[in-house]
């Protein structure tokens, strides 16, 4: 004979009361709480935009354009009257390039390194628990993958413990894909095939930047 508390949750995933913590499989609907990443042609591949409350990620190589989105997703945020927080390992965030993709700074809380990943990592661990942030990001990006290979192998999942169920989005920006959670999602750029490897010199590469990064982002992974 099965027990109570067995008839009880059988009970419950027959009603899908349960299901979301139970497992990854559920499709996407319009109703799940999502935040909007500000890029249209991302956000209707996303059905909406990015989870929140889970953990997710923007990869891709040097001059695919992972910084740009990563300040879209931040103006979006803070265009709904959310506080934002990036954590820059390496202090590779450009103020001037972010105040061009309309990003107010006065919202946006910026924890700056020289690159030790261990001490950005603590910080990133304190924003999160700190709450109160719509988006937080981890820009891990130009970090030497052996020093990623010194952080806790739980680290990832004990991130998106902390975060689970609120209003928090987190992302982790990476060069290749290192973490997300199971009801998160990898965006992976690709270089637009006429882009340059030099960097910007001006408003009209930003632009050019701009136009292609609407068509080029690809969700890869996520449920």
């Amino acid at each position: 004979m099965p027990s109570a508390r067995r008839v009880e949750l059988e009970s419950l995933l027959r009603a899908r009361q349960l299901d979301r913590t139970l497992t990854s499989a559920i499709p996407w609907s319009t109703s799940r709480d999502v935040a909007a990443t500000g890029i249209a042609s991302l956000d209707r591949a996303l059905g909406g935009g990015v989870a929140r409350g889970h953990l997710s990620e923007v990869v891709g190589p040097r001059s695919s354009g992972r910084t740009t989105v990563l300040c879209r997703m931040l103006a979006a945020a803070v265009n709904r009257g959310e506080a934002v927080a990036l954590i820059d390992t390496c202090d590779r965030f450009d103020p001037l390039s972010a105040e061009g993709a309309a990003l107010d700074l006065s919202k946006l809380l910026w924890v700056r390194d020289v690159g030790n990943a261990l001490r950005a990592l603590k910080a990133m661990n304190l924003v999160l628990q700190a709450g109160g942030f719509g988006l937080v990001a981890f820009d891990v990006a130009d970090v030497h993958a052996a020093a990623l290979r010194q952080f806790p192998f739980t680290t990832w999942m004990r991130m998106a413990r902390v975060i689970e169920g609120s209003q928090t989005v987190a992302i982790v920006v990476a060069s290749e894909r290192l973490a997300r959670s199971p009801g998160g999602v990898t965006i992976a750029l690709e270089p637009p095939p006429d882009a340059s490897t030099a960097q910007w010199c001006g408003v009209s590469d930003r632009a050019r930047f701009l136009r292609a990064i609407d068509l080029r982002p690809r969700v890869v992974g996520g449920r």
